[in-house]
């Protein structure tokens, strides 16, 4: 798994990274007694490039005129600056004293500093391209959005002049940028999406053509041209908006959906956690504008907020997505304020930034995510299963067991049940939904007061056995109707396939100047 979304980040950060764990080392090594090297030299290059970095830094900043850019960057262009210079101070103080404490943490927080400065730094000028692109991105999408109304040849000239040099702009913006990426996923999908416009422009342009002709000539075939030129155009804008999409993404985890839930949790905390000082100084600073690198801190740790709420327990899950809610109203309104040129957001910012501590958890406070990781660590991660029949099974070893803490499988099993069973009943006959809509409302009513007693200590009384008893009897029904219906269903299908396949090969086969020979092949086709 890549470290760095793109070969130019994983060029540049992977010696500095590796110059930081040599210092981590050294450091490690000092306090074992061991004197500190002459780090002149080597402090003296890093000045150097730091001086060089933050010129070039400023002088793309002053020339840009991407706004996001300009106010992202030159935070990240003084923490490097400042880094640097605890370096420089770091190195006289161990030249003085090579068994200096104080100057071998200034020589570590300096070297971090400017590990996460210049990682932040090619992070912000990262996402400014990325900007750009989506941008010709978008202007493909307006001119796609017109073509239902193109109805003329001279208007479909004009339409093709102006679509096609941001086709071409966009295919060699995006054919750089994933041979740039370093998740092969990524890659892949983008390809495949790029792949797919290519091949649906020149469609698209045909169908567009079909349509103006036969609305000349009045033909009847014209709704059927309209539908599938809007087909076309439908499913340009899809892959379109999947490249963007992708674009956008700079982590990609293969194994997410085979991990456990402890696994998953785990990650996304360490994802969420490495964001929070970015989100942070979003929100103390009260010019800081919508769209910036903390704002996405801020809308990313929710993501894996809502990440960690899907695998964990159901109070915590509950505590979780109460907390998302609340930070998301905030973030929205200090957008809002800040979009409209009010800075008087200091109050809320404040709000929202004691909520993300309460959430993310800091040095001084556990945090909501991390209780949830201790939890769910505590009864371990098994995840409910993928098939009903697996469910049925779970929730029925959580009924058959009383003393088990199964940290909340069963339940999550049952609420499963009944959700594909509400899914279900929305394509049956109004009886057959009607029967399985109560079913599902009897077994989620049973479940909550079952998990409710459990909750209070009361999961071995006479009241929990006869509910554990009702609603076993209950999700049993449910197994069994669920799988009647599906079987009605594939029955009623497929209980006669070969006479609609007769009947077709003999419509294919008819003489040319049979009787109403297009009009009976044409029926056996529907």
């Amino acid at each position: 798994m890549p470290v760095f979304h793109t070969k130019t980040i994983e060029s540049i950060l992977e010696p500095v990274a590796q110059q930081v764990s040599r210092l981590v080392i050294l450091h490690e090594e000092a306090e074992d007694g061991n004197a500190m090297p002459d780090l002149t030299r080597p402090v003296g290059l890093v000045s150097k490039a730091v001086d060089n970095l933050i010129k070039v830094g400023y002088d793309t900043c002053n020339s840009s005129d991407d706004r996001i850019l300009q106010q992202d960057m030159p935070p990240a262009l003084q923490r490097v600056e400042h880094s640097s210079r605890l370096l420089e101070d770091a190195c006289h103080m161990l030249k003085s004293d090579p068994f200096s404490v104080p100057a071998r943490k200034k020589l570590i927080d300096g070297a971090r500093g400017i590990l996460q400065g210049t990682s932040a730094l090619l992070l912000c000028f990262d996402e400014s391209e990325v900007r750009k692109i989506i941008r010709g991105c978008r202007k493909v999408l307006d001119y796609l959005a017109v073509a239902e109304v193109i109805e003329s040849i001279d208007d479909l000239a004009q339409f093709v002049k102006d679509i096609t040099p941001w086709l071409s702009r966009v295919s060699s913006d995006v054919t750089n940028r994933q041979a740039e990426l370093t998740h092969q996923v990524h890659r892949d999908i983008l390809c495949r999406c790029l792949d797919q416009i290519r091949t649906l422009s020149p469609i698209l342009i045909c169908s567009m053509k079909i349509f103006i002709q036969l609305g000349h000539d009045h033909n009847r075939g014209q709704a059927e041209a309209a539908e599938n030129r809007n087909y076309l155009a439908q499913r340009m804008t899809d892959e379109m908006h999947e490249i963007i999409r992708v674009l956008q993404l700079t982590t990609y985890d293969e194994d997410e959906w085979d991990a456990d839930n402890v696994t998953v949790i785990r990650k996304a905390l360490s994802a969420a956690k490495s964001l929070l000082t970015a989100a942070l100084d979003w929100l103390g600073d009260s010019r800081a504008q919508p769209g910036a690198v903390g704002e996405k801190a801020i809308r990313r740790i929710l993501d894996y907020a809502d990440r960690i709420a899907s695998r964990a327990l159901p109070e915590d899950s509950y505590a979780i997505k109460r907390s998302i809610s609340e930070i998301q109203s905030l973030t929205d309104a200090i957008c809002e304020l800040r979009i409209h040129d009010r800075y008087d957001n200091e109050g809320l910012a404040a709000s929202c930034a004691e909520k993300l501590k309460e959430l993310v958890g800091t040095k001084h406070s556990s945090g909501i995510l991390p209780d949830a990781l201790l939890n769910a660590q505590r009864i371990g991660g098994a995840n409910p299963a993928h098939t009903a029949a697996g469910r049925l099974e779970q929730a029925l070893r959580w009924l058959d067991n009383p003393g088990m803490d199964d940290g909340g499988l069963g339940l999550r099993a049952v609420k499963l049940m009944t959700e594909d069973a509400r899914r279900l009943a929305d394509r049956l006959n109004p009886q057959d939904r009607a029967h399985l809509y109560d079913l599902c409302s009897d077994i989620d009513r049973l479940a909550n007061q079952l998990a409710d007693l459990e909750q209070r200590g009361l999961g071995n009384t006479p009241e929990a056995n006869a509910i554990r008893q009702q609603l076993k009897d209950k999700l049993r029904g449910l197994s069994d109707f669920m799988k009647k219906i599906l079987t009605d269903r594939v029955v009623e299908d497929f209980a006669d396939i070969t006479t609609p396949l007769k009947q077709f090969v003999e419509a294919v086969h008819a003489e040319p100047h049979a009787p109403n020979r297009e009009g009976n092949f044409v029926d056996k086709v529907q």
